[in-house]
């Protein structure tokens, strides 16, 4: 079995030695891929500089920030490509645990998703208006998409590799919180088996954010547009 973690970057280098320290120092450690938009603070060469002691690290570095969607796309393309059987994505800048990975690996599911909104899970040190924000924004989803699964925003989730090709035999056109949940609704409407696996979300320890209120938009009349049909999953 060969799992591949995929983490998008961009301008992370206070957080990306620790992140792939982390993951590559669980004892069954897996492949890592991170996918750099041309980071100006120089995380690729970081991780060019990881990869060259330890060949289980691997890098690629667009040009340009094309997005956050567009990176995962990228490189789980690159991780299929090499015969990936388990799938993980998650943030780059500590907020998801690398401890947390063996656990949703444990899970017998097709989707894992890392999970804030079920017993055992939460956040610490978010302000209350990204509380909210986030458990507004799974509720919006939950109701107008009629899913079961409480967290539907999160980016931290654990697929078997042939349900994520499945998922990505048609376009992905959203970004942001519309792109994990476009991602979830497939697999639920595949027929896949998806589970909630308790996690703790940490605010980043450095750098910015890089939530934008253009991405909070997409998600408010990109969902509907899932529900009505608008747009086909």
């Amino acid at each position: 079995m060969s799992t591949w973690v995929v983490t998008p970057t961009y301008n992370e280098a206070a957080c990306i030695l620790p992140l792939l320290q982390g993951l590559r120092g669980l004892s069954d450690p897996p492949q890592v891929l991170v996918v750099d938009d041309s980071s100006p603070d120089g995380t690729a060469d970081l991780v060019r500089e990881f990869s060259a002691q330890d060949p289980g690290v691997h890098l690629i570095q667009r040009q340009g920030q094309a997005g956050l969607a567009s990176a995962y796309l990228a490189g789980f393309a690159h991780a299929l490509a090499q015969g990936a059987t388990r799938v993980v994505q998650m943030d780059a800048d500590l907020s998801h645990d690398p401890l947390a990975v063996p656990g949703l690996l444990a899970q017998d599911a097709d989707l894992v998703l890392g999970s804030r909104y079920v017993p055992g899970g939460g956040t610490v040190n978010w302000p209350r208006k990204r509380r909210l924000l986030s458990r507004g924004g799974s509720l919006w989803a939950r109701t107008w998409l009629r899913l079961p699964q409480r967290d539907l925003t999160g980016g931290f989730k654990a697929w078997r590799a042939e349900t994520l090709s499945r998922v990505l035999r048609r376009p992905i056109r959203s970004e942001g919180y519309a792109f994990q949940v476009e991602l979830t609704l497939r697999a639920h409407r595949e027929g896949s088996t998806i589970h909630e696996y308790p996690i703790v979300f940490t605010e980043r320890r450095a750098g910015a954010s890089k939530l934008s209120g253009g991405i909070v938009v997409e998600a408010v009349w990109v969902v509907p547009a899932l529900a009505l049909g608008i747009w086909r999953t």
